[in-house]
């Protein structure tokens, strides 16, 4: 689970302005703490078959919104996937 620490910091990293939550950057930059966290978790616990599902729906979520920003704004797209070095 992800803490409140985590949340906040994984925010600013890709935050547009002080109170920003909910623009795709910032989405995609606490979807992405997440998943490092199920990841870490399914390394120790390989028969936990839920949370390997709401990993791939995570994963999904997450590349829907890279999809969708990378359209609209593809510069915004580039600085995001370089700040959370992501594979794209």
């Amino acid at each position: 689970m992800i803490t409140a620490d985590n949340k906040a910091q994984a925010f600013a990293l890709t935050q547009r302005h002080k109170t920003d939550v909910g623009s795709p950057e910032a989405q995609v930059s606490v979807l992405t703490s997440r998943i490092k966290e199920i990841t870490e978790h399914l390394k120790t616990n390989k028969h936990d078959h839920m949370a390997r599902r709401g990993l791939v729906q995570m994963v999904g979520r997450r590349k829907k919104l890279l999809k969708y920003l990378e359209n609209k704004d593809f510069e915004a797209y580039k600085a995001v996937v370089a700040k959370l070095g992501l594979r794209k």
